[in-house]
């Protein structure tokens, strides 16, 4: 018992004694790194102290250097200005001198201007003494005297003075006449172009004579159909590989081989597929008339007109007069009037434009009333055209004055580019004149849809409306016709009226 007691005892001593031990050695190792960290708080502080140091003397050096590039700028700046003020001192100075130069000028001025008066003074008296003293010794007073002088000179030199005058008025005027003719003949030879005359027949070429019989159709009815819609007279006789198509109007002939073009390309003729056909060939003329009006102001160097007056200029690729082409006629005109407008300093902007309108108004004058003057002239003041472009065009045959240079420029080139030798043939503008006569008279009856002359005039087809004109009516209208063609238009042989009267009834079956 006593021994586990004992034991007891030395272990609970043993217990206390490391108890004891464990808290000194704890004690001293918290000691040892309470040092530490003051040691490396004491390292860190003076670290830091060295940094701000550091830090404090490169402000210090990077001041310094600001400073010192301060100061030097500001002694440029002060020498810059030191500079300039000894300049605007100098200036003021020259200035100044300047200013007392010129008062002095003007005080000189001033005294030589009043000494030039007092001599004038002085020479118009001595002038009119001088006067006065003539006046007595001849008796006469000086408008007297200038009356007498004048006489006498007129007297000894009237002679003289009339010939020299006669001399020069005929010098002057052979001068000018010369001149004249030397601009004209030079115009002439540098717009020395050739226009062909137009025809009256297209000719198509085949690749085979068998497509012939296509062309004609059973029973005729494709070669009907093709003319009636075309308004043309188309010849399929036995030259090998060749139909001719006959029309005196060009539009209607173009229009006519396009179609027929494109109608042998496609191998189908039949009457539907002519009908589409001739449609698109008149919508392809109408884009072929703008496109010649808008190439013809390009290729003459005209701008500025309105692109509906270019459309209406582009229909005169298709119309001729006296069988010269009226498109290429105002082309060759526009380079001529030009040529002499630069020789005699005419606007020549304005001579051109004039002379490249000048026949405006032949695209229409067969649906406008009026000459074809005044139709052009209407034309270009509804589209807001130049004054001076209408004053210079509506002169070329002389139905209003010239007004401007210009307007005598474009007469002349109108005679020039008309005149020319093969230019024009006035058996073909009669010959044109009279089927459109013809077809004029047709066209006035009541029901007529449609006439065309054809075979050179000796034959007209009226087309009339169905619903208006009935079988019955179709012969007293052709009679109609007939009887008044006698009565109004002189003409060789005799001419066939054929009224065609065809009406289509078409319906569905849904």
């Amino acid at each position: 018992m006593s021994t586990l007691v004992i034991i007891a005892i030395i272990s609970v001593s043993a217990l206390l004694v490391g108890v004891a031990i464990g808290w000194f050695l704890r004690f001293i190792i918290a000691l040892g790194q309470k040092g530490s960290m003051e040691l490396e708080i004491k390292e860190m502080m003076l670290e830091a102290r060295e940094e701000v140091d550091r830090i404090n003397q490169e402000a210090a050096e990077e001041a310094d250097t600001i400073v010192k590039a301060a100061k030097e700028e500001a002694a440029q700046l002060k020498e810059k200005l030191s500079k300039t003020e000894e300049r605007l001192i100098n200036k003021e100075n020259l200035l100044d001198k300047r200013q007392s130069d010129l008062d002095e000028d003007k005080e000189r001025l001033e005294k030589e201007e009043e000494d030039l008066k007092k001599k004038n003074k002085k020479t118009e008296e001595l002038y009119k003494e001088l006067v006065e003293r003539l006046s007595e010794a001849s008796k006469t007073t000086v408008e007297e005297a200038q009356k007498q002088l004048l006489s006498i000179v007129e007297k000894d030199f009237n002679e003289d003075l009339m010939a020299r005058l006669h001399k020069m008025e005929l010098a002057g005027r052979d001068k000018l006449e010369s001149r004249a003719k030397e601009i004209i003949m030079s115009s002439i030879q540098r717009m020395s172009t050739h226009i062909d005359s137009e025809v009256f027949v297209t000719n198509i070429t085949l690749e085979e004579d068998a497509v012939k019989g296509k062309i004609i159709g059973k029973e005729g009815r494709n070669i009907k159909t093709f003319e009636r819609l075309t308004g043309v007279e188309l010849l399929v006789d036995d030259t090998p590989s060749v139909v001719t198509i006959s029309s005196f109007d060009p539009v209607r002939r173009y229009i006519a081989k396009i179609a027929l073009e494109n109608l042998l390309r496609d191998g189908r003729i039949q009457p539907a597929k002519i009908e589409k056909e001739v449609s698109q060939a008149e919508k392809e003329v109408q884009k072929i008339i703008k496109e010649k009006g808008e190439q013809a102001a390009y290729e003459c160097g005209v701008f500025g007109l309105d692109t509906k007056v270019l459309h209406i200029l582009g229909r005169l690729y298709f119309r001729t007069s006296y069988g010269q082409n009226v498109l290429e006629h105002s082309k060759e005109m526009v380079h001529i009037a030009g040529m002499i407008a630069e020789e005699v300093g005419a606007d020549v902007r304005v001579a051109k434009a004039a002379a490249l309108v000048h026949d405006i108004g032949k695209a229409l004058d067969h649906e406008v009333p009026g000459t074809h003057v005044e139709i052009g002239r209407r034309i270009l003041q509804k589209f807001d055209t130049n004054p001076e472009i209408i004053k210079a065009m509506q002169s070329h045959h002389d139905e209003y004055p010239h007004e401007n240079l210009e307007s005598v420029i474009v007469t002349v080139a109108d005679a020039i580019s008309g005149g020319r030798p093969g230019a024009r043939r006035e058996n073909v503008e009669n010959f044109i004149k009279r089927l459109e006569e013809l077809e004029s008279i047709a066209k006035g009856f009541e029901g007529v849809e449609k006439s065309y002359a054809l075979s050179a005039g000796r034959e007209i087809r009226v087309f009339v409306t169905p619903e208006k004109v009935s079988d019955f009516q179709a012969y007293e209208l052709a009679r109609n016709i007939a009887l008044r063609i006698e009565k109004e238009l002189k003409y060789p042989g005799e001419i066939k009226i054929t009224v065609i009267r065809e009406q289509k009834v078409i319906e569905f079956a849904r």
